[in-house]
């Protein structure tokens, strides 16, 4: 469960400290924008709240059987899930037979609005995927390449608990970069970065007045 995002709204002053967001460049396509999701938080953590009573949290496993450490659900149009099938995006929510929640107007109105930040005009996600990290819980480099329409950029907003981004390049043996996220930091990639094999180390102990010892990640596609 999540703390109520209500009880502690003024504690997210305390998270910025410059009055306005700053960018960080990680490269041609790609930006950090820094304390961008900071106001919008308790709000995005409401809606998250409706969502996961529809479709809660669970550790889906890889094609191999392995449990992945980190939580997952969706909502949006399609949902991404990992079993014995492969990875891939479903409409429907193979835990209970159900479409996925639909996404909350004010999920698709922070994504938008970083996109648009990062120089990705018209961006219209139709899946986001949920992550619940807790302590130890890590993320391999990976790529997003499992979306139809890769010209689209994949817009990632961090909630809760500090973590380290790993941003690599366009094959896995190219050095990686350790980018420290904090909370309301929303990371943006596309165009010549869009396939940039990215990861999260393992989440060190930490408490967040909104999340509690748990960092949450949405993470913006178009799936389709």
């Amino acid at each position: 469960m999540l703390p109520d995002p209500c009880t502690r709204m003024s504690a997210d002053l305390f998270d910025l400290p410059e009055a306005e967001p700053r960018e960080d460049s990680l490269g041609l396509g790609a930006v950090v924008l820094r304390g961008l999701a900071v106001a919008d938080a308790p709000m995005l953590l409401a809606a998250l709240r409706d969502a996961i009573r529809r479709a809660p949290f669970r550790h889906m496993a890889t094609p191999g059987g392995f449990r992945m450490s980190v939580a997952m659900t969706n909502c949006g149009a399609w949902g991404w899930v990992s079993d014995s099938g492969g990875y891939r995006y479903t409409r429907v929510d193979p835990e209970n037979g159900e479409s996925w929640p639909e996404m909350a107007a004010a999920f698709l109105r922070v994504a938008q609005h970083a996109a648009s930040r990062a120089g990705f005009e018209d961006f219209l996600p139709d899946a986001c995927l949920i992550n619940r990290c807790e302590r130890g819980a890590r993320l391999s480099l990976h790529q997003d390449r499992n979306e139809r329409d890769l010209g689209a950029p994949i817009v990632s907003i961090s909630l809760g608990v500090p973590a380290v981004f790993l941003f690599g390049g366009s094959r896995r043996s190219d050095p990686v970069r350790r980018v420290p996220l904090r909370h309301g930091d929303v990371v943006v990639w596309g165009g010549p970065a869009r396939l940039r094999y990215h990861g999260v180390r393992p989440l060190e102990d930490g408490y967040h007045p909104l999340t509690g010892k748990q960092r949450i990640n949405l993470t913006f596609r178009r799936a389709a």
